[in-house]
């Protein structure tokens, strides 16, 4: 069995760290080394980085200063931490990567794609995930759960405007139509236990 990279990707408060966790714990239940790592962070230098990222006022760091430093962080990520895993064989569960980058500070704050992937290019070399999952779920009921998150909307990413919101968000479907071979769209508006049911389906022909 190969092992594979894949990310949780989607808004705030769609259930990613949930949906990592229990996708964890599963892996662990079938005996498959892995591990589950994010971002910004992953590695010391880039935990350093994430600091400045998520802490401050929302206009601390514009779009561009912004996609400098998480290119910056995941450089750092990819050779500290997922590209060692996925050498001597180990999946690499990630929450968000590159395509947040394209999202938040393509999307939502005016970058190019090409612009954003050029960092990815000089500072990753390119790598994608083999597999990425876009949880979805309607604005209303994203509030709803980020209201009684004890960190809810308390980062500079989560206290962007709704604007910002629903600029992000469609950003993520455009990216998912645009490349259907690596994502997969999960209904984040199902129970836990659905949404890791339709994630691990996904991932059963890798698993043999």
């Amino acid at each position: 069995m190969t092992a594979r990279f894949i990310t949780l990707e989607g808004g705030e408060g769609v259930g990613k760290s949930t949906q990592i966790s229990r996708l964890s714990d599963a892996f662990t239940d079938a005996g498959i080394d892995h591990i589950v790592t994010r971002e910004p962070g992953g590695s010391a230098g880039a935990e350093a980085i994430r600091k400045l990222l998520m802490e401050g006022s929302d206009d601390r760091w514009n779009a561009r200063a912004e996609a400098l430093l998480f290119a910056a962080a995941r450089a750092d990520h990819v050779a500290k931490t997922i590209l060692p895993a996925l050498e001597r064989g180990a999946w690499v569960i990630c929450d968000r990567y590159v395509d947040s980058t394209r999202a938040y500070q393509g999307g939502g704050g005016g970058l190019s794609d090409t612009d954003v992937m050029a960092l990815h290019r000089i500072g990753s070399d390119g790598l994608l995930p083999d597999r990425t999952f876009l949880l979805t779920l309607a604005p209303d009921k994203a509030a709803a759960r980020l209201s009684v998150r004890d960190v809810g909307g308390s980062d500079r990413m989560g206290s962007k405007s709704s604007e910002y919101q629903a600029r992000l968000n469609q950003r993520f479907l455009a990216m998912a139509a645009e490349d259907p071979a690596r994502w997969r769209v999960i209904d984040a508006d199902d129970s836990a236990e659905q949404v890791t049911q339709h994630i691990w389906q996904e991932l059963t022909p890798w698993l043999s």
